[in-house]
């Protein structure tokens, strides 16, 4: 026994409408199977959710190349602060600076373990602390630290920072688009459930061969009993996501 199965993918939803979509505008319209309003509904929906899937290739395009980016500055940003702090312990050690000075850099308790600075959160308040610190240190006539100094060190830190920045307007841009993808997909589901409905209702006396033969041809997917596929109105956005890889 046959089972329809309804599209769980947006490729799946942009097949299945653009078939319904294309058998319907090469019909007369006198032998049209369901009314010339959904159909005009279903050309308007599929050029709205093909664009705005375009629109999220771009940004999730636009994201991963900058993503590579930003990883390179984190990464150095990283490295140059903690060696910077590796630095400062070494001249403590050294009686080079007071013990007591390691407070301005928030340190006076670290047992002379580097921060972890392993999360974009945790880089970005340690390199303010440190920077800010290392200030203030000479302030209090402190003798500058060189390789690397202060000056190289906030240099990789404020591209971190930018890079940072931009990142996070990639990631809003893409975000934004994707939420209006889940808002329209269930617009789209419900334009393909009305045409396979009513193409099924006009086809319904036919024998049951020829009836799947030409429901077909408006892209209704049929599975054998025991394939059946669950569908919802909404896919989560991690199904969305592996969309994307299709």
């Amino acid at each position: 026994m046959s089972y329809r199965r309804l599209p769980n993918t947006d490729s799946a939803r942009i097949r299945a409408l653009r078939s319904a979509v294309e058998k319907a505008t090469d019909t007369d319209f006198r032998e049209l199977l369901f009314p010339i309003s959904i159909l005009n509904e279903a050309r308007s929906v599929l050029n709205r959710f093909e664009q705005l899937l375009f629109r999220y290739r771009q940004l999730y395009d636009i994201q991963v190349k900058n993503g590579q980016s930003f990883a390179q500055a984190a990464e150095k940003a990283r490295m140059y602060l903690s060696h910077f702090v590796e630095i400062v312990y070494r001249c403590v050690l050294r009686a080079e600076i007071k013990k007591q000075h390691l407070a301005f850099y928030g340190l006076e308790n670290s047992n002379f373990v580097i921060p972890d600075m392993s999360t974009d959160e945790e880089l970005l308040q340690w390199g303010e602390k440190i920077i800010r610190g290392e200030y203030r240190r000479l302030e209090h006539r402190g003798i500058p630290i060189y390789n690397p100094s202060i000056a190289k060190v906030n240099v990789m830190f404020t591209l971190f920072k930018e890079a940072h920045q931009t990142q996070q307007l990639h990631q809003k841009a893409t975000m934004r688009v994707s939420n209006e993808v889940d808002a329209y997909r269930e617009r789209v589901d419900r334009i393909i459930l009305e045409i396979w409905r009513e193409v099924e209702k006009h086809n319904t006396d036919l024998p049951v061969e020829k009836m799947l033969a030409e429901n077909r041809k408006y892209g209704i997917v049929y599975s054998r009993e025991g394939e059946i596929v669950e569908w919802n109105f909404m896919d989560s956005h991690d199904a969305f996501v592996n969309n994307r890889k299709e």
